[in-house]
This record gives structure tokens, C-alpha cells and sequence, in this order.
């Protein structure tokens, strides 16, 4: 396993003509992440892993500096895991000027995760950006938990970049409660609480499936969550292939972001 600290050195010394697979990660490594590894190694002749927590992506700094951070731990695994590539990039190695930090949303792309944490997915847009002008893998693997992400990167850069966005499933625990690094930050009663949260919208999901008149009992779901959780920012159904609210039985997705304490969350069913 090659570390590389620059994305200079990586360009230089990375054959991309070869099958490479990308997976970008803030870190703070979970068995979401082993499985876009996974999927990378059985698909590629090579697979890369980034770890770069991206302040351009998020909209208050102290959720920046709380976000979970184990470097160490995140290397162990990778080693482990096999991976041929890991680069760790600096914030100025990222950034060479503060305009690179964000790419403009369309108004009508601004629902959901982008109306609640502005300038969001600018960020997001812009480093993953920046990591498809300099790395030319074949692939790059991302996570369906993050579906709103997946859905405005293939928007906005798959026709900039000859990198193929393919998309993961969502790994859960117990077949219920998403991975997410930010899980960590959970004490065991809150994660028994997000437990709870994911068994009601799978349920609901199969009652929609059943009897599609229940999408219009969404304002009893959000109800019943919010006496579970702290605060609910959204709990919505949307078309899956364009996020807009034009649903029928095959093509709607339940989105949700939700806080357990101070800790935020998202997910989708």
C-alpha cells in the first residue's frame, strides 16, 4: 500500500491507463466504506482510496472540527483490506485559491440536504471536481445512503469527466440503521433511537408499496419520528430518478435528515 500525501506525486508515479477504481472518503472508515472498496477490488485491477475531510462542505465550523477523525485506525483497515493507493491530501493541496471551494447549484437542485445545509453540495461538487481533473480512474464508487450526492454529482460532472460513477447499496446493521462515520458521535441509547427510526420507514415504505394512498399519511410518519428524535429537517417522498415530487408506486423514494441530540443524520428507503 503506497500513501501519498500530495495529488502531484500520485499523478506522477499512478498509472491510470490501467483499471483503476477511486472511492473518496472523509475517513473515519465503517463497513459502508469496506464495501465500495470491495466492490472497487472485484471490479478493478487497482483501487485508490482518498481521505480528506472537505471543509468546503461544511456550513458551520464547528461541525467541521467535531466531525470523527481516526487516521490511524482508517489505515489499518485499508492495509488490511488490500488497497493498492491511499492519498491524503492537504487542505492547500485541495485548494489552490478560495474560489475553487464551491460550484453553483441550480435553484431548483437547492431540496432537501442542499435547502437545510447551504452550500452543502458545493462543496462537495467542487473537491470531487478537483479530484476527477487530477485523477483519471476508471471507476469511482460512491454510497446510495448519500443519494441526493450521487444524484447532483452525476448531474453536474459526469459529462466533465471519463470516470464512471457507479453506485453502492447502502450497507446497514441488523438489516435497519445506516454506517455513517457520524454514528460515532452517537451514545448506544441514540443509536437504539435511530434503530427505531429506520424499522418505522421501512415499514411505511412497504405500506406505500401495498397501498400508495399511505404516501399522503407523511405528516403522521414525520410526527411519529419527531417524538423519537430530537429534531426532523425533512421526511419526504420523492421521484427517485429526478428528485421531483412526480411519484407512482415503482419510482418513489423516502428521504429523511434527522438530528439525535446535536448529531445529524440522513438516509433514504
Amino acid at each position: 500500500m503506497i500513501i501519498f500525501k500530495s495529488i502531484n506525486k500520485l499523478k506522477n508515479q499512478v498509472n491510470f491507463k490501467a483499471n483503476v477504481g477511486f472511492v473518496p472518503t472523509m475517513g473515519s472508515l465503517h463497513k459502508g466504506h469496506v464495501s465500495l472498496i470491495k466492490t472497487s477490488k472485484r471490479r478493478c485491477y487497482k483501487t485508490l482510496v482518498s481521505i480528506f475531510v472537505n471543509p468546503a462542505q461544511f456550513n458551520k465550523k464547528t461541525d467541521f472540527k467535531k466531525y470523527p477523525r481516526n487516521i490511524i485506525n482508517d489505515l489499518k483497515i485499508l492495509k488490511k483490506l488490500g488497497v493498492d493507493y491511499v492519498l491524503i491530501p492537504s487542505i492547500k493541496d485541495i485548494y489552490k485559491n478560495k474560489k475553487q471551494m464551491k460550484i453553483k447549484l441550480k435553484e431548483n437542485d437547492k431540496i432537501l440536504c442542499s435547502k437545510y445545509r447551504p452550500g452543502h453540495f458545493e462543496g462537495v461538487l467542487a473537491v470531487i471536481s478537483i479530484f476527477l481533473k487530477n485523477i483519471k480512474a476508471k471507476f469511482m464508487f460512491l454510497g446510495d445512503k448519500d443519494f441526493q450526492q450521487v444524484y447532483l454529482i452525476r448531474k453536474y460532472l459526469s459529462n466533465k469527466f471519463k470516470t464512471k460513477i457507479i453506485s453502492c447499496k447502502t450497507i446497514r446493521f441488523n438489516n435497519s440503521f445506516a454506517y455513517s462515520s457520524r454514528n460515532k458521535l452517537l451514545t448506544k441509547k441514540n443509536i437504539k433511537k435511530g434503530i427505531l427510526i429506520s424499522n418505522i420507514l421501512k415499514k411505511y415504505r412497504k405500506q406505500i408499496i401495498k397501498h400508495f394512498n399511505k404516501a399522503k399519511e407523511i405528516e403522521m410518519i414525520t410526527n411519529k419520528i419527531s417524538r423519537i428524535c430530537s429534531r426532523v429537517d425533512y421526511l419526504e417522498i420523492r421521484n427517485k430518478n429526478n428528485l421531483k415530487k412526480n411519484i407512482n408506486k415503482k419510482n418513489f423514494k423516502i428521504f429523511i435528515a434527522y438530528y439525535l441530540n446535536d448529531v445529524r443524520l440522513i438516509d433514504n428507503f
